[in-house]
């Protein structure tokens, strides 16, 4: 494989200079890596042939600008025979691959023991497959270059995990009829995202249900809803057509979100009617 290759497909992403925290990791790892490599005797040059990368990669990633992916770590470790120690640093750089505001949404969620999200204009985030989230990415304008589309993508999928939390958070989700027949991908993008809507649907902490078309007005015409409820008793909620679109936190302001999505909900098909929908819309495919 080419210098140019390796680049392309293995060098990692630059690091966000607004996002301070991330930087600092990035920084710490690549001096650590610097110092491995001294103390290895090795020139920058030996190390990028050694491990098949450009000595400018090298380069970045020791002075902090490049986050390393975790092949890279890997084959640092193996050529400086490091033991194991520069690929135990994949844990801490693991998190900075992801955007600032990805990683702080993902706290959140986290953190929270009920969630309950309205969506105009695509599948939410939680229930997106890895395709159908890249397809999402790569249709952007202006256009994300392709290592922002990999890079989005890893953080989108990433937040999946708040599936596998014990005990489960309780899930709430109405989606717009559109979201669910609108071809994002392609036929077989789509076909595999409905096939894991029904997979998530079964789900005992998820409710899940559809808004149709057919409903002329209801209590979300203004925009998405979303509220985020925490177990010390404090929320977070946010919606594109209140506050100027801006988190809010103040419990007069929550009410008001609460309130239209608890009055969206009874205006949606029940989880029953919905789980229905998503299999003859399946079956349309």
């Amino acid at each position: 494989m080419s210098e140019d290759n390796e680049d392309r497909d293995d060098s990692g992403w630059d690091v966000d200079p607004e996002d301070e925290q991330g930087a600092a990791v990035v920084a710490a790892v690549g001096r650590q890596l610097k110092v491995w490599r001294e103390a290895a005797g090795m020139r920058v040059a030996d190390l990028a042939r050694a491990m098949g990368y450009g000595e400018d990669l090298v380069r970045k990633v020791e002075g902090g600008t490049r986050i390393p992916r975790p092949e890279y770590l890997d084959k640092a470790d193996r050529v400086l025979k490091a033991g194991g120690r520069i690929a135990a640093m994949k844990r801490d750089v693991e998190t900075t691959r992801y955007p600032k505001r990805v990683r702080d949404l993902a706290k959140m969620e986290a953190r929270a023991v009920e969630i309950g999200a309205y969506r105009i204009h695509g599948i939410h985030g939680l229930l997106q497959t890895e395709e159908y989230a890249r397809a999402l990415f790569e249709m952007r304008l202006p256009a994300y270059s392709q290592s922002e589309v990999d890079r989005f993508t890893a953080a989108r999928t990433a937040r999946r995990a708040i599936f596998d939390r014990d005990p489960a958070p309780y899930l709430s989700f109405v989606q717009e009829e559109a979201t669910l027949r609108r071809r994002i991908g392609g036929t077989m993008v789509r076909r595999r995202q409905l096939e894991h809507l029904l997979e998530v649907v079964q789900l005992r902490n998820i409710a899940f249900q559809v808004m149709p078309t057919d409903v002329e007005v209801h209590a979300g015409m203004d925009g998405g809803i979303e509220v985020l409820k925490f177990g010390d008793g404090s929320a977070v909620g946010r919606s594109e057509g209140a506050f100027g679109g801006r988190p809010v936190s103040d419990p007069r302001q929550l009410r008001i979100l609460e309130l239209r999505y608890g009055m969206i909900r009874a205006q949606a098909l029940t989880p029953r009617e919905s789980k229905a929908f998503i299999e003859h819309v399946l079956g349309e495919t």
